[in-house]
């Protein structure tokens, strides 16, 4: 059986956690993959994908083997698999665009983004890499509020004929002409924003859901998120937050029931830490009345390795898009898109999103 081919835009924290945990469950947790949503979806299993195309902008990463890269600044997530065989697959030279802010410039070699001095990949030099490299599904892991990048690589996964898996909070699959061009095409798209294994929005949602089915009436809520990766520095420019904020926001508005004011709902990164690294603190706080208008609140801390807790569900999203392909399943992937992603173009409950992406893995639902 042939692998997954994919290629990966952004060989950041979230690439590396992807990486290290394909090696990861090929041998030591074959038997008893322990962390995994679904050890096998179809035929396949995490250690099944193989990266063969990669992209980035910064000179400590362009040039080297995804397995070398994956461990150079300003990466800083936990090492959980150091032993990477090489991949034979060295980084490219992207485009810049608007992925990185200019404030980012401000801040020690060890933080920011060091842009490399290769000259930039055109539109015809990347497809031709995700052609030649026979690229089946390229993963955008571009930073927060790069609109322009994460269009400029969806327009080269439509003309390499790549299905596009959408990390990031950019509305690709969720904006209805992008879909449709996807549609248009045959090729599987997933997104938009990943939605952490057990992150602070799964968190929050499903709190907001029992809230709901118990009865009791929320009034107010926040979720303040702080970390001292790359993300949340490039953060600290409010200017591209909205469609994160929008993103969060919304994916726990649509189980609440009745939507509340927006003066009564804050989600959002909220600061940059950076001795926090990789590590993510969410603060999450949710005010309500229950029998009798009897008031009550709930605080709850989490503290997460951010990039892991993403990886498990995109190795998942990987695989279902493999299966579209091999049946031939083209446009949004509904089923998987309310399941891993924060903002999909449907929202449904999580406990409905996990039951529609079963049937999907099953074959029993075709989108």
């Amino acid at each position: 059986m042939e692998k997954i081919r994919i290629g990966v835009v952004g060989v950041g924290n979230c690439a590396s956690s992807l990486i290290q945990g394909i090696e990861y469950y090929h041998e030591k947790n074959k038997h008893e993959p322990i962390g995994l949503m679904h050890p096998l979806i179809g035929d396949y299993r995490p250690s099944d994908i193989e990266v063969v195309a990669a992209f980035d902008i910064d000179k400590r990463k362009v040039g080297k083997d995804v397995s070398e890269a994956i461990f150079s600044l300003p990466n800083c997530t936990t090492i959980f698999c150091k032993d990477i065989p090489k991949t034979n697959t060295k980084v490219t030279m992207g485009r810049v665009l608007d992925g990185v802010a200019d404030h980012m410039a401000d801040f020690s070699n060890d933080e920011k983004f060091l842009v490399s001095s290769h000259p930039e990949s055109s539109k015809e030099e990347v497809v031709k890499i995700l052609k030649e490299s026979r690229t089946e599904i390229l993963l955008n892991y571009l930073p927060v509020g790069s609109q322009k990048a994460t269009e400029f690589y969806a327009e080269c996964a439509l003309e390499a004929n790549v299905a596009f898996i959408n990390n990031m909070p950019i509305f690709i699959a969720s904006h209805p002409e992008w879909a449709e061009r996807f549609k248009e095409k045959n090729l599987p798209i997933i997104g938009d924003d990943i939605k952490a294994q057990c992150g602070a929005t799964i968190t929050h949602r499903i709190l907001s859901d029992l809230f709901k089915k118990r009865g009791v009436k929320l009034e107010r809520t926040y979720q303040l998120n702080t970390g001292g990766n790359t993300d949340f520095l490039n953060m600290l420019n409010r200017t591209r937050l909205s469609s994160k904020k929008e993103s969060k926001t919304e994916a726990v508005q649509s189980v609440v029931g009745q939507r509340l004011p927006a003066q009564n709902i804050h989600i959002g990164p909220s600061d940059y830490v950076p001795w926090q690294k990789d590590n993510k603190i969410a603060f999450i706080r949710m005010e309500g009345k229950l029998f009798g208008d009897v008031p009550m609140n709930l605080e709850l801390r989490l503290s997460v390795e951010d990039s892991p807790n993403s990886a498990g569900v995109a190795i998942d999203a990987i695989r279902c898009s493999k299966l579209a392909l091999l049946r031939g399943q083209g446009g949004v992937l509904y089923s998987p898109s309310s399941y891993f992603m924060k903002h999909p173009p449907k929202q449904y409950s999580d406990d409905i999103a996990y039951q529609m992406t079963e049937e999907f893995i099953k074959g029993i639902r075709s989108f």
